[in-house]
């Protein structure tokens, strides 16, 4: 069967390779050995909470479960937009929030409507894999743009500058980022748009660790700079609803119309269960539930990042938001005498059955010399992942 370019272009997801790769180990040793601990994938430990689970079994009894509007219920873009203006002071209105099937599926519509084949879109190096897929799945060119630790990993108003072109349509940043967890200044996050601005071009901005930032100069949603940023943003992370598969974007209001007609033609709508039951998101019990959590996420980077600094697994920028750790593995790899990222991570995988992400999947600058520590495991599970790492490196 001949495959499409398109799909011979889509390089494999790396952290889902190597967490099966985790899992059969752990299968092969179970009940013999120190059961595998999974820092690799980036799942809360946490679920959905009490009401809003509620609200899902409440959604299936009703009879609730058909078709809503491809937009998604009126009812939850009123909630989503009531949340920014309490949690960020920002007035965004429901008419241009469009609920989709996770964050996934907002990325791919706004992929769909902006971008023609041979666009060219600009984005950090390091920066998360699937987002430069769907520029390619919609036959643009995602552009990768190293980017240094004094950079907080991420791109700024001159190299966007710099690296534009004819061909290029925009740029896709990330804020919280996953892998590093570090956020864009609000003020070079501006300067970024005014170049892209100045060129007609595009903004998108994916915001779904925006709940979870932990410094107040950082937590900012990119929609205070201009209404004609577009930004993406999930249940997953800080509603901790990741297989519920729900998300929205916010995007101009001449672009809505767009938006519904790929949405109409690609999903029909977002799930109407999950939609029903994230209404119960932004209940004041849910809030203060999050935010309890939000303080649990912080307290485990506060205590594992300085473990993984003196285990000599530098972290160069200490992350102000989401649960990750990209950590320099470079003098660990030479004490294990590995050759780099991927050789280590699974050297770490089979003597200290501890699953991690090799930095191969996020960029093409260094890769083999950082990996990706996931602290969404619970305490308990960080200080028995140190006291492993501590057995191979100490």
């Amino acid at each position: 069967m001949k495959l499409s370019t398109r799909a011979q272009r889509i390089e494999p997801f790396y952290v889902m390779e190597v967490a099966k790769a985790a899992q059969a180990l752990a299968r092969e040793v179970a009940g013999t050995r120190a059961p595998m601990i999974f820092l690799n994938i980036g799942e809360p430990d946490f679920t959905a909470p009490p009401l809003v689970q509620e609200a899902a079994e409440r959604a299936i009894r009703a009879g609730h479960t058909q078709y809503t509007n491809a937009l998604g219920l009126e009812a939850l873009r009123e909630r989503i937009s009531a949340w920014y203006q309490q949690r960020f002071g920002v007035q965004v209105p429901a008419r241009r929030i469009v609920v989709t099937a996770g964050a996934s599926a907002a990325l791919q519509l706004a992929c769909l409507a902006l971008i023609d084949a041979g666009d060219e879109i600009l984005m950090p190096d390091p920066s998360y894999p699937c987002n430069r897929h769907f520029v390619s799945a919609a036959e643009g060119r995602a552009v990768l743009i190293p980017t240094t630790a004094e950079e907080r990993f991420q791109l700024s108003g001159e190299k966007v500058r710099a690296a534009w072109n004819e061909h290029t349509r925009g740029v896709l940043l990330a804020s919280p980022s996953n892998p590093t967890g570090t956020s864009i200044a609000p003020e070079e996050l501006a300067r970024i748009h005014a170049v892209v601005q100045e060129r007609g071009g595009i903004t998108l901005i994916d915001e779904i660790y925006l709940g979870l930032s932990y410094e107040e100069h950082f937590g900012h949603t990119a929609l205070a700079i201009d209404d004609h940023i577009i930004s993406i943003n999930s249940f997953s992370k800080y509603f901790n609803m990741t297989g519920w598969r729900l998300g929205w974007m916010v995007v101009p209001e001449s672009l809505v119309p767009v938006v519904e007609r790929l949405a109409q033609n690609l999903f029909i709508c977002a799930s109407t269960v999950a939609q029903h039951a994230a209404l119960a998101c932004f209940e004041p019990e849910s809030i203060a539930e999050y935010e309890r959590r939000r303080a649990e996420f912080k307290a485990r980077r506060d205590y594992f990042i300085p473990e993984l600094q003196r285990l000599g697994l530098a972290v160069p920028v200490m992350p102000d938001g989401a649960f990750y750790a990209w950590a320099d593995c470079s003098a660990a790899c030479e004490r294990l005498g590995v050759s780099g990222s991927w050789d280590f991570a699974f050297e770490l995988m089979r003597r200290a059955h501890l699953a991690i992400t090799p930095g191969r999947d996020f960029g093409t600058h260094d890769p083999a010399r950082y990996v990706r520590f996931s602290t969404a495991n619970s305490m308990a599970q960080l200080q028995e992942s140190v006291a492993r790492l501590q057995t191979i490196l100490g």
